[in-house]
């Protein structure tokens, strides 16, 4: 019997694990007319018709208890919205709005009824502030650790669908809100528990943390960017590519800049942080840069514009600044520091 290999996840990655699902999958959608875009975006890209000018959108995001979230300070009716606003992220991401929710539940015997119920409030307040009605849904059994994955369902139309790979040389990158934020929530968060088990307390953990509202709302309760769609709907812009930023800025810039096979240079100056972030990392001694760069969970969108369409778009939607420049792809991605200095950043694991 030949010797099966065995490569662990964890040494192969995740992006390796992406792109030998993509390989398997190929034919698959090459052969099916109604496939626009399959596995590389935020979204799967589906034909309604053949002649409609309308696509569908579809994604999905799954939760793990201990992997993603923590009960001890991760209030369930917050988890609800978080993951609503996670999945709804990537529809933005594409340019589209939402449509409809179905979310799939596996249970362990230590989540109560009432827990549940916290849980769909999230969900529910989620559903209304994205207009994104929830239709339905499974839930089956856990052995130890509770399972949350939603699914979701958008529009757009193909004059506007956006996608990864349509960043231009010259065009400037572009981000909405401020970055490292979600980060510095979840350190304060981590503290915080840390203090709490350490002191024995046999009480329920509930932390003090007024000083740090701005911080921990980023981390429990983001809001993803439906602001910045509706804005460049109304006013008739279309980025020539974009991403939400879930895993982090860097990370999420390399995805986009491989897709549209380019490089870029990042102004580190004119990254967006809050003070409430450049706070947290003083207290705790740290490189704010890299809360910015490598914190993740903020759930702004990422973008590039070609320049004449900056100042278009900047007299109706105040919340972006440009942090950025596409460059020819053999410039690599690189980073000019506050100091005048530059960085490169290996590209390789996303190729």
């Amino acid at each position: 019997m030949a010797k099966t290999s065995f490569t662990p996840v964890s040494e192969a990655g995740r992006y390796k694990v992406i792109r030998d699902i993509k390989e398997q999958l190929k034919s698959l959608d090459s052969a099916n007319t109604n496939v626009v875009k399959g596995i590389g975006d935020d979204c799967a890209v589906l034909r309604v018709a053949p002649d409609n000018p309308d696509f569908l959108l579809q994604t999905s995001e799954t939760y793990v208890e201990g992997v993603d979230f923590d009960l001890s300070y991760a209030p369930l009716q917050h988890l609800g919205y978080k993951l609503m606003s996670a999945a709804v992220s990537d529809i933005y991401a594409m340019n589209g709005v939402p449509v409809s929710v179905t979310i799939n539940l596996a249970i362990p015997n230590k989540i109560s009824t009432e827990m549940i119920s916290q849980l769909y409030s999230g969900f529910t307040k989620a559903s209304e502030v994205y207009s994104s009605p929830i239709v339905g849904g499974d839930i089956t059994a856990s052995q130890s650790v509770l399972v949350i994955s939603v699914s979701m369902i958008g529009t757009t139309h193909e004059d506007r669908i956006t996608y990864r790979s349509g960043a231009a040389i010259n065009d400037a990158v572009c981000v909405t809100g401020d970055l490292g934020g979600a980060y510095a929530g979840l350190r304060v968060l981590l503290r915080e528990k840390k203090i709490w088990a350490e002191s024995g307390a046999n009480d329920a953990f509930e932390p003090n943390l007024d000083d740090y509202e701005y911080v921990v709302r980023r981390q429990l309760v983001p809001q993803s960017r439906n602001d910045l769609i509706e804005s460049m709907r109304e006013h008739s812009v279309v980025p020539s590519s974009m991403i939400d930023i879930s895993k982090n800025l860097l990370q999420d810039l390399m995805q986009l800049v491989t897709a549209s096979k380019v490089g870029v240079k990042l102004f580190s100056a004119a990254i967006p942080v809050a003070l409430e972030t450049r706070a947290v990392a003083e207290e705790f001694e740290e490189d704010v840069d890299q809360y910015a760069l490598q914190g993740g969970e903020d759930y702004e969108l990422l973008f590039t514009l070609p320049e004449k369409d900056v100042n278009k778009l900047m007299n109706h939607f105040k919340d972006f600044v440009v942090i950025g420049k596409i460059l020819p792809k053999d410039k690599g991605v690189q980073m000019q520091t506050a100091e005048g200095d530059s960085m490169h950043f290996d590209t390789s694991q996303m190729e």
